[in-house]
């Protein structure tokens, strides 16, 4: 649309880009809290990894530790190692810990 005078009109043209653009941000926006939530998971369940060996290796039960991740325990000489799994952005993400804990002073 053009004004008087050979002007072109470029109201509501902002507002027009804002609205193409905005669903990419806000994609990218999730993306980035589900990466940093599914970091911050990760970290949480090598914890718990770390605790439940430990556990293992004093002789009492690793369970407790592992919350709701599946939990393999394996024992190898004096070596005792945990592994838990689980996942993570509504079970798109798998997720892995180990942890090994040396049982010698049992």
């Amino acid at each position: 649309m053009r004004r008087a005078g050979g002007v072109r009109d470029e109201r509501g043209a902002v507002t027009a880009e804002l609205a193409a653009a905005l669903p990419a941000v806000v994609v990218i926006a999730a993306l980035a809290i589900g990466g940093v939530g599914a970091a911050a998971r990760q970290v949480a369940l090598q914890d718990a990894a770390g605790d439940a060996s430990r556990a293992a290796a004093r002789g009492d039960a690793p369970e407790p530790h592992a919350g709701d991740a599946a939990i393999e325990v394996a024992v190898t000489g004096e070596l005792v190692c945990v592994t838990l799994q689980t996942t993570a952005l509504g079970g798109v993400v798998p997720l892995a810990a180990s942890s090994c804990a040396d049982a010698g002073g049992r």
